[in-house]
C-alpha cells in the first residue's frame, strides 16, 4: 500500500515520465505482480514513459522495452532484453547481466553474508 501511495503522489501532476527507484523491493510475489499490473495500466492510460531501476532481472526482462546494464556507475550495455540476451548468447536477462558485469562477488562491495555464500560454493555446501 505504501508503494502505491508513493506512485500516486508521483502522478498528481500527470507527468509524461514516471521515475521509480526499486518499486517492488521487499514485496511478496503477489504484491509485486499486482504493482506491475497497476503501473502498466497507468502507463497506458496516461500515455507516460516509466523509467525504473531494479535488481530483479526477471522484472526487467518482463516489463522493460529497453534495458541499460550499469556496472560501477557506467552503462556497459543497452538494448531490448532480447538484444542483450542475443548479444551474450544467454537464455535469460540475469545470465546476460552476469556475463556483462562479471560472475564473481566483488570483495570490496561484498557483505559478510555474500562472502559466506561465495565460500560455501567453494566448499561444496
Amino acid at each position: 500500500m505504501k508503494r502505491r501511495l508513493e506512485i500516486a503522489r508521483g502522478l498528481v501532476h500527470h507527468p509524461k515520465i514516471l521515475f521509480l527507484d526499486e518499486p517492488t523491493v521487499g514485496l511478496d510475489p503477489q504484491t509485486r505482480n499486482s504493482m506491475w499490473d497497476y503501473i502498466k495500466k497507468l502507463s497506458r492510460k496516461e500515455n507516460m514513459t516509466v523509467f525504473f531501476t531494479t535488481h530483479y532481472m526477471e522484472e526487467a526482462e518482463k516489463m522493460a522495452e529497453t534495458v541499460a546494464v550499469i556496472d560501477k556507475g557506467e552503462i556497459v550495455a543497452k538494448g531490448t532484453p532480447n538484444d542483450l540476451k542475443n548479444q551474450t548468447k544467454s537464455k535469460s536477462l540475469e545470465d546476460a547481466f552476469l556475463i556483462l558485469t562479471g560472475r564473481t562477488i566483488r570483495e570490496e562491495q561484498a557483505s559478510g553474508a555474500d562472502s559466506m555464500r561465495q565460500h560455501r560454493r567453494i566448499w561444496g555446501r
